[in-house]
C-alpha cells in the first residue's frame, strides 16, 4: 500500500520511559519533514472530535549501540534525513536546549539513543539492517 517505510530504531539499553519519550519525539520529526502523512481528524459516534493521525504505520526497531551507530552512519551516506534523539537531551528541558546540545557532537561521537526515517522501502530495509523488532 506505501511505497516508503517509516522506521524508528531505538537504542536497547533504554529504561521504559525513555523509549517512550524517544519515540514520541522522534515521530513528530518525521511528521514535520512529511507533513503529509497527516490524515483526518477522528470523531466517534457521539460527534466528538479528535486529532488526526499518521496514515502510515511507524514500525519501531531494537539496536544496541553500535549498530544504531551504523544506522545513523547509512542514513547520512545515502542522503536520508533522519529524526535523531542523543543521550544528552535527556537532560535538557526544551527544544532550544535540545538543539544546542545536539549541536555539540558529530556523527562519530554522539550517543544515538533513537533515530527515525522515511524514505523508500528498499532503503529503510538496508538502512536499519541489524535492527530487530522491538520487544
Amino acid at each position: 500500500m506505501f511505497d516508503t517505510k517509516i522506521a524508528i530504531v531505538l537504542r536497547n539499553n533504554l529504561q521504559s520511559w525513555q523509549k517512550l519519550n524517544v519515540t514520541a519525539f522522534l515521530s513528530t520529526g518525521i511528521a514535520g519533514q512529511f507533513p503529509d502523512i497527516i490524515g483526518e481528524p477522528y470523531s466517534d459516534r457521539a460527534g466528538n472530535r479528535y486529532n488526526a493521525l499518521s496514515i502510515q504505520p511507524m514500525i519501531v526497531l531494537s539496536a544496541d549501540e553500535e549498530t544504531i551507530a551504523t544506522i545513523h552512519r547509512r542514513s547520512l551516506e545515502r542522503g536520508v534525513t533522519s529524526s535523531i534523539f542523543i543521550e544528552e537531551m535527556f537532560s535538557t528541558g526544551h527544544d532550544a536546549a535540545n538543539r544546542a546540545v545536539f549541536s555539540e557532537f558529530t556523527p562519530e561521537d554522539a550517543k544515538v539513543v533513537g533515530i527515525a526515517l522515511r524514505a523508500d522501502k528498499k532503503i529503510v530495509d538496508k538502512i536499519t539492517k541489524g535492527a530487530t523488532m522491538h520487544a
